[in-house]
């Protein structure tokens, strides 16, 4: 897998190819201006920690891809240490960043009861005929060898499968319920079983799921044009993504004597160089909380943060 050409993520084309419906572009539309309004006003922080159902939904074409509840178990305590700054590498972020690492409240729990009520694991198991999945959706039809989702306003939808072009993918608020939520290879999936070095820390569903609630790749997007932006005050500008296990200080675009986030979730480094969101990071997530994924929150916080 090191070696291999595959992608780390590929929702930015999924974005682009949803860019078509109008829909959409008038929900992400809506979502960046009252985002922007959030910040301008400097809305009151939320305190309360949140809890998402997740919906694992492994669909399988051999026995090795029917990853085992461990496996996802490891991910689910991954999530959860990432999302509230208490994952034991934190202390590796730099100095200079400290100040800025932050918790986003968000905790994660495999899903206890199904879209009817009735006691669930929070995994759905499916076999399929399909030997890879592609970024065309199938893999969330049960009619085209996936698995259907479960309803995007109530649970976070993970389909866990075969992929051949990258490592996950995820859709921004705002996209159509029946495809809203993460894609993640099953071998980078977890921190056992079947993961394979070096994205064997759960990063990518971290990554992934950043995304989910609105987070940009850290860079911009520009390639290395230096001119792209991730709508976050408190994360350098920087030259592209970075691989591998850079060394600190990383730089580019003139963002001396600091130089790139690159420990950052949002970037594209292996799994054990990634480590931090920042309070930028958070306060956007709050956004699509407050707005397209209000849904997730108790009613009482829910009109609190759209006030």
């Amino acid at each position: 897998m090191p070696n291999s050409p595959i992608e780390r993520c590929l929702t930015m084309s999924i974005h682009r190819q949803l860019l078509a419906r109008p829909e959409y572009v008038l929900a992400l539309s809506a979502l960046e201006n009252a985002t922007f309004a959030r910040k301008t006003a400097r809305a009151a922080r939320r305190d309360e920690v949140v809890t998402i159902p997740i919906v694992v939904h492994v669909v399988h074409n051999t026995p090795e891809q029917d990853i085992g509840q461990d496996q996802i178990d490891s991910q689910i305590t991954v999530v959860n240490q990432d999302f509230r700054k208490a994952n034991p590498d934190v202390v590796k972020v730099p100095q200079v960043w400290r100040d800025r690492v932050a918790d986003a409240r968000l905790e994660f729990k495999l899903a206890d009861a199904d879209p009817r009520g009735n006691p669930t694991s929070g995994v759905v198991r499916r076999r399929t005929g399909v030997t890879e999945f592609g970024t065309d959706h199938e893999v969330k039809y049960a009619d085209q060898g996936g698995s259907d989702a479960w309803p995007a306003d109530r649970y976070l939808n993970v389909w866990v499968c075969q992929m051949r072009q990258a490592l996950g993918y995820a859709t921004f608020p705002g996209s159509p319920a029946e495809i809203d939520g993460v894609v993640i290879k099953y071998d980078a999936f977890g921190t056992t079983g079947t993961v394979e070095a070096p994205y064997d820390g759960g990063r990518t569903l971290t990554h992934e799921i950043g995304h989910w609630l609105n987070l940009r790749h850290i860079w911009g997007d520009d390639g290395d044009g230096c001119s792209g932006t991730d709508f976050v005050d408190d994360t350098p500008n920087q030259a592209g993504h970075n691989r591998g296990t850079p060394s600190y200080p990383r730089l580019s675009c003139g963002n001396g004597p600091d130089g790139d986030m690159f420990m950052n979730y949002m970037d594209y480094c292996d799994d054990a160089s990634l480590i931090m969101f920042t309070l930028g990071q958070v306060e956007r997530m709050d956004a699509a909380l407050a707005g397209p994924r209000s849904t997730f929150l108790p009613q009482q916080l829910r009109e609190r943060l759209r006030a």
